[in-house]
């Protein structure tokens, strides 16, 4: 990449603590702020990776035109890399996601492909591959595309060891699985005793960016003998959190962020002290027009307490 290219601005997001959550026990929580990348979520350092390994192994070339299964991030994200490297990019998108999402993708020029919410992302993600093995288009696959772990292994996670020594629990959401299982695979080599522990959504909960494996969809990328814990998050919970650290520590962080932190905050009450490091996927400019804030955030508090695995 040349030296004034607009790719070389993701990675190296920063690491920070937030301090509104210390505790005296010596309990410590961090984040990392992908939404500092340059479309705004940690996606967008897959979308190179994938881009650049087509390139590399000659499945992708030049007047071809990338396809992608994606309700999110991910789709901007490509957009983004593809602009910058010249591709057309086509996106299959199930019904009912976020509109600004879309509105977005318009932006960048992408072709938008909907396709039936019922049959979720098993579905968009057929519909995808069908379209790649057309002349000309190229699915990436991101569920299914191992430079969706690599680039998390090489330099994701060497970004955070550099950033803080010790990291006694690493928390991260479960999408395609490559983020935790590819962050996870390093931390563990660097000290087996760090717990990785995953977070989904409630089956039948809408947490953008997130996947509720009991919904019969297991990404083939996710390790699950990787993780030390699971736990499920509602919306509300979510939501609360998502709040709470805007007004708390100034950050504006997307709504599968704030389930991350409420899963740290359970987390929280298994150790005593130690140093509890989150991902946050995104930033929450972008699900700004859904005004989820507005909703009641009451929920059910026996239930945002008590639902969770191992």
């Amino acid at each position: 990449m040349k030296k004034y290219d607009l790719l070389r601005l993701i990675g190296e997001t920063p690491l920070i603590e937030l301090k509104s959550l210390r505790t005296d026990s010596g309990l410590r929580f961090y984040a990392k702020l992908e939404g500092q990348n340059p479309s705004g979520s940690i996606k967008d350092r897959i979308a190179l990776s994938m881009v650049m390994s087509a390139e590399k192994s000659g499945q992708l070339h030049k007047g071809q035109t990338i396809v992608e299964a994606s309700s999110g991030n991910t789709a901007i994200a490509l957009a983004f890399v593809a602009k910058q490297k010249g591709y057309k990019l086509r996106v299959v998108i199930p019904e009912g996601s976020v509109p600004t999402i879309k509105d977005i993708l318009k932006l960048y020029g992408a072709e938008i492909i909907p396709c039936a919410s019922e049959g979720g992302m098993r579905l968009a993600i057929e519909t995808a591959n069908r379209i790649g093995d057309y002349p000309n288009f190229v699915s990436i696959n991101q569920f299914y595309n191992q430079a969706n772990i690599d680039i998390h292994y090489s330099q994701t996670s060497v970004e955070m060891l550099r950033q803080i020594k010790q990291i006694d629990v690493f928390i991260a959401g479960i999408g395609t699985g490559g983020t935790i299982t590819g962050i996870g695979n390093r931390l563990r080599e660097e000290s087996p005793t760090t717990q990785i522990v995953g977070v989904e959504p409630k089956m039948g909960d809408r947490l953008q960016g997130l996947r509720s494996l009991d919904e019969g969809f297991v990404p083939p990328l996710l390790n699950l003998n990787l993780l030390s814990s699971r736990f499920i998050v509602n919306s509300n919970e979510a939501i609360d959190n998502t709040k709470e650290i805007a007004q708390n520590e100034g950050v504006l962080i997307g709504i599968s962020s704030g389930a991350v932190l409420a899963a740290a905050k359970r987390m929280a009450k298994r150790i005593q002290k130690g140093n509890i490091v989150m991902i946050f996927a995104d930033g929450g400019w972008k699900y700004l027009p859904t005004r989820p804030w507005e909703e009641s955030l009451s929920g059910n508090s026996q239930e945002k307490n008590d639902i969770h695995w191992w």
